[in-house]
């Protein structure tokens, strides 16, 4: 049991994390120190590479943008029907696709913006239900638009609770996207001020994720809580340059599971605010 003192140190700690640092005229970045700066993505870490489809015409998209933007919600009931593999493409696509790159590999200008374009951000997944794919572990390469295969889950729905705390619900997701950050490729250019970018940073992948899944008529819900722990070794990250913070599920959705949905939310009702 956490002491008052010990609530009120933790408190105090995120709030100042949450605060701009005091500018000191003498601080340099790494950037400004001209160190060279880190590789702008992961490089594949195996030879199974699987090149993604990218004929998005092909998928019914809602194309009335304040439709999406009114019907846009966090769904945590899933039909467990699988996504078709141009519907994976289509949603990493959205979230961290990369459009262009600048300079002699200065930069990446993606789907998402970023603070000075260093898209500190890596996205793992698992796959349950999707079209064409073997459940398992997967890595998306945005440069080429191609995932890699990591290794086989045997069960998947008790990997994908086990990750997020025990919250049974999402294990009935077709695909978790889980985002790690890569520190360094921030800390380069913004030093000290760089975590709190970061904080932004990760609200623009998961707001596209949010919004490209309600297009496609597909369901998500977006999850600080994760064992870091767990997903670090899963997928083999060293825990101190890169490290899981959060992670989606997404899956299919039907229209007569709105009651379900809303039984989430029945303690609301108890609640005399």
């Amino acid at each position: 049991m956490l002491t008052e003192k010990e609530i009120k140190t933790i408190i105090e700690t995120g709030r100042n994390f949450m605060k701009m640092p005091k500018e000191d005229p003498d601080y340099l970045t790494d950037q400004q120190l001209k160190k060279n700066q880190p590789p702008l993505v992961k490089a594949a870490q195996s030879n199974e590479l699987i090149s993604l489809p990218s004929n998005f015409d092909n998928i019914p998209l809602d194309n009335d943008f304040m439709h999406i933007i009114n019907s846009r919600q966090s769904h945590r009931v899933y039909t467990q029907k699988p996504l078709s593999k141009l519907e994976l493409s289509y949603l990493l696509w959205c979230t961290q696709g990369v459009k262009e790159i600048r300079g002699k590999s200065y930069a990446t200008l993606r789907t998402v913006p970023c603070g000075g374009a260093r898209h500190e951000f890596e996205t793992y997944f698992i796959v349950q239900y999707v079209e064409g794919l073997d459940p398992g572990l997967y890595h998306y390469l945005p440069m080429t638009h191609q995932i890699e295969f990591i290794k086989e889950i045997d069960d998947a729905k008790s990997f994908i609770s086990t990750s997020v705390g025990g919250q049974s619900w999402a294990a009935k997701a077709s695909v978790v996207f889980y985002y790690s950050a890569v520190f360094y490729r921030a800390e380069w250019r913004y030093g000290i001020y760089a975590h709190r970018v970061a904080l932004m940073d990760i609200g623009h992948v998961m707001q596209n994720l949010y919004l490209a899944a309600t297009a496609a008529k597909l369901g998500t819900c977006a999850l600080g809580y994760i064992d870091p722990d767990y997903l670090n070794a899963q997928f083999n990250l060293d825990s101190d340059e890169e490290c899981m913070i959060c992670c989606c599920p997404v899956g299919t959705i039907d229209e007569k599971d709105k009651q379900a949905e809303a039984d989430f939310y029945a303690f609301v009702k108890e609640q005399n605010l």
